[in-house]
């Protein structure tokens, strides 16, 4: 995986046709961990646009042998793949490297390892949904319809660094199985992390050409990012990360009218009625709005609470929340959450908590203080519809509460965001947990659980705005292509 530099620290290369290979312009870049960002942890190739057109064309060449290969036979890298990633070898790899580039938590770290073997296993079963249909056609008579389930051909994903190893896997299993080609662009943050899982398929027999690894720097990003887009090899893109990069990606795709699967941000409700089990949302609400220091996708960033019971959960939460130890998991494996993944996060991070505070908002644990890219968990009461803190994902160790009287005014506060990608609702009754649940427009509502909750059989799935659209499945990942079959000596009008 890794070509010698000449300095000590690990070096992570592009892949593409099947070679670990440094870039063609011999560019590179440092890789920082966020708890001490003033010493790289590593440096990585960075690729040209010459490497980008490799990658393309090893892609599209690649794809025409891999769209013919057996279901069993892709299948079965598939096992192999998450074979291999149970194995103690390769569970260690991804502790030591994560830790590494991104300073996260032990914890954080096997929570989505193990969730990623049983990701491939089950990805490696989607190969019985490669189904077409057969039946009679409407229009013409005596003619067969046969639909096709087919790969599509080049997808270009790019995969976030907060949960590196199952949002990489995510981004390139279903296409693969599905018999596309990928090349994957990986974050700046953590090549050598998400570097694994090309690592891993490589090692389970995937042809070469069939997954291409084109890590490159923050300045190249957005050129090199056009360049692959507009290649006509590539028929789709994914991106899993912000709204605000998605909303750019979407735009160069519409110019070549490309579709997209976007898995983008998301600002979390937690609705908890007066019927509420309180602990039980208290402890929810701590684990879902901390783990990885609030850096998930599905937080629980708004607690919307009825106010006969909002004192009690805010001081369930504040008895859980200010047990966490921050610090960097390195040195010290008591912590509990570790830095944000860069020092200009964790500064927008205090400064959107301290404009809810100076418009009002209540800081009930917290102290407004960073030092570096650490923030320790803050909760905010008395936030409202306007302020950004409530408008926008802070992506940080913060909760804020907002109290009413009326389950129709908890609706409307869950409701009033641009996101749409997951909830929760805490209520024993199940009626009003199926009306409520019901009424709130989110792509996964939990019932008394955390808002931080996955499904492989659907994934996560954003309702459009600023959480993003389309499914990380088979449907998304295949063309149906219908076939008709006309019966011999059939009339046509006019000519008979």
């Amino acid at each position: 995986m890794s070509i010698s530099d000449s300095s000590s620290l690990p070096f992570t290369s592009l892949f593409i046709d099947g070679q670990w290979v440094p870039s063609s312009t011999s560019s590179t870049f440092p890789v920082y961990n966020p708890s001490t960002p003033s010493s790289p942890v590593g440096h990585s190739a960075s690729a040209s646009a010459a490497d980008c057109n490799s990658a393309l064309t090893s892609a599209a060449t690649a794809f025409r042998t891999w769209e013919h290969t057996s279901l069993s036979a892709k299948r079965s890298i598939f096992l192999k793949a998450a074979e291999l990633l149970a194995s103690e070898r390769y569970k260690k790899k991804v502790i030591e490297v994560t830790q590494s580039e991104i300073g996260a938590v032990e914890p954080w770290i096997l929570g989505t390892w193990a969730p990623s073997v049983e990701k491939l296993k089950w990805t490696a079963g989607c190969v019985n949904e490669m189904r077409g249909e057969t039946f009679p056609s409407d229009f013409a008579e005596g003619a067969h319809v046969v639909v096709q389930r087919r790969a599509m051909g080049v997808v270009f994903a790019i995969a976030p660094w907060n949960a590196p190893l199952i949002l990489t896997i995510r981004a390139i299993a279903i296409p693969l199985i599905c018999g596309n080609t990928v090349v994957l662009k990986p974050s700046e943050f953590t090549p050598r992390t998400q570097a694994i899982v090309v690592e891993l398929f490589q090692e389970a027999g995937l042809p070469n050409g069939v997954l291409n690894y084109l890590p490159m720097s923050r300045e190249d990003a957005p050129d090199l990012t056009k360049q692959i887009i507009a290649h006509p090899a590539v028929r789709k893109i994914n991106f899993t990360g912000s709204d605000r990069v998605g909303k750019i990606l979407a735009a160069e795709a519409a110019k070549y009218l490309k579709p997209c699967v976007f898995e983008l941000g998301g600002k979390a409700p937690c609705v908890v009625l007066a019927d509420a089990d309180i602990p039980s949302a208290s402890r929810a609400i701590a684990y879902a709005s901390m783990i990885n220091s609030g850096q998930v996708c599905m937080s629980t960033e708004r607690v919307i609470v009825l106010r006969s019971v909002a004192q009690n959960l805010i001081d369930g939460v504040k008895e859980s929340a200010k047990k966490f130890k921050v610090g960097d998991p390195r040195s010290d494996n008591k912590v509990h959450l570790g830095a944000l993944f860069h020092e200009p996060s964790a500064k927008n991070v205090i400064e959107m908590i301290t404009e809810a505070k100076e418009a009002g908002a209540q800081i009930v644990l917290g102290d407004l203080k960073r030092d570096g890219a650490f923030v320790n968990p803050h909760l905010v009461v008395g936030c409202r519809v306007g302020m950004r803190i409530w408008e926008r994902e802070s992506f940080g160790p913060v909760t804020v509460f907002a109290v009413v009287d009326t389950i129709d005014e908890a609706v409307e506060l869950a409701n009033a965001t641009e996101y749409s990608l997951s909830a929760s609702l805490w209520t024993k009754d199940v009626n009003l947990a199926l009306d409520v649940g019901g009424r709130i427009r989110a792509g996964c509502t939990s019932i008394n659980g955390p808002t931080f909750h996955h499904e492989s059989i659907l994934g996560d799935v954003g309702l459009g705005g600023a959480s993003g659209y389309g499914r990380f499945d088979v449907d998304n990942f295949t063309d149906k292509r219908m076939i008709v079959i006309h019966p011999p000596n059939r009339p046509y009008p006019l000519v008979g």
